[in-house]
């Protein structure tokens, strides 16, 4: 059985999904931020499985390196942000983020 580019888009569009609904329904910063990793990790199996399967070439793979690269970035800073509000409030809890008004 040989995969094709639909076996990569399925697997992509799971990955999406399933963070998505990580992103909605979980409480947890962590557990948030994680679904934001999955989101961007089924995008860039597109991406690459486009690149591959398409006459784009190297641009897929081009296109998936920035969103690592912005995938690191964002990690980064949501985790001083996680880090700041559990020194705040000792908790990551999501849902008393509206204590943070000046």
């Amino acid at each position: 059985m040989e995969i094709s580019l639909t076996h990569y888009l399925i697997i992509g569009a799971v990955m999406f999904v399933c963070g998505v609904v990580c992103m909605a329904t979980k409480r947890n910063g962590i557990a948030v931020l994680m679904g934001v990793e999955l989101v961007l990790n089924g995008a860039n199996v597109n991406f690459v499985a486009f690149a591959r399967y398409t006459n784009l070439g190297l641009d897929g793979q081009i296109f998936s390196l920035f969103v690592i690269v912005l995938a690191a970035a964002e990690a980064a800073v949501a985790l001083a942000i996680a880090l700041n509000f559990y020194n705040n409030h000792q908790t990551i809890d999501v849902d008393r983020g509206n204590k943070l008004r000046g």
